[in-house]
């Protein structure tokens, strides 16, 4: 399935939740938080902007924001919230469309590397990201961390939430390194039936993620396992990475 058909009108409707999930406050307040402070000062820019969950409280903190979308149906309902005078958009793939100008910051959230399904794909992300940066600018990336130790042997699906409404699971190819989340949402209170959506991803460790980087001449520079600052260990499901590109001597 093409991500052009996964980030779909009805997929897009149903993106926002203002308040909670996602844009809830302790969710994003951090996350918007830690960008500006990357930002420096300077100019941001988005791959696979989306709704706007983060670029539009971004930009009113005051960082000139930029993006890369995709999806027309998630554009649009940026649209609604922000013009292109305020968040300029280039309607592309992350991997290749080019944004004009220079950015402190380049930044990455919520899994969004993982919809891309090949290595040579995110490979070729990370050094788009690094044609965006100034020298001395910053590529991050948020992300989780695949569940494998969860899987015995001959088990290939692990369910990574259980909500009243929703439950999520993932099965796993471990030989070609790739996942499949499928999404139940249902009413407790309406029956049996529930609604079914898929999305596939190409699932990376910290360290292949830290290759690609050196490939796109960048370094590691902090990883922690959330927005706040937490350390990231073992255990942590996720992970957020700030890449470092060379400064000016």
């Amino acid at each position: 399935m093409l991500q052009s058909e996964i980030w779909d009108e009805r997929t897009a409707r149903r993106y926002d939740t203002p308040g909670t999930g996602m844009f809830a406050p302790a969710v994003l307040g951090p996350t918007v938080d830690r960008l500006v402070e990357l930002a420096d000062g300077g100019r941001a820019l988005e791959l696979a902007i989306g709704t706007g969950r983060v670029a539009v409280p971004l930009a009113e903190r005051g960082v000139p924001v930029s993006g890369i979308e995709l999806s027309e149906p998630m554009l649009a309902r940026l649209r609604a919230k922000a013009d292109d005078a305020a968040i300029p958009v280039v309607v592309g793939d992350m991997a290749t469309a080019l944004v004009p100008g220079e950015f402190q910051l380049v930044y990455l959230v919520f899994n969004t590397i993982s919809n891309l399904l090949t290595q040579a794909g995110q490979v070729a992300c990370f050094r788009n990201a690094a044609r965006h940066l100034a020298p001395g600018g910053r590529f991050v990336v948020e992300l989780w961390v695949p569940e494998l130790r969860k899987l015995p042997p001959g088990q290939q699906a692990v369910v990574w939430e259980s909500a009243t409404g929703y439950i999520g699971l993932d099965t796993y190819d471990v030989l070609h390194q790739q996942v499949v989340s499928h999404h139940f949402r249902f009413d407790p209170e309406a029956g049996h039936e529930a609604e079914l959506s898929r999305s596939p991803h190409r699932y990376i460790w910290p360290a292949e993620l830290d290759l690609m980087a050196e490939l796109a001449g960048m370094t590691l520079e902090s990883r922690h396992a959330d927005w706040s600052g937490a350390e990231f260990t073992a255990d942590s499901r996720s992970h957020v990475s700030v890449y470092r590109k060379p400064g000016p001597f």
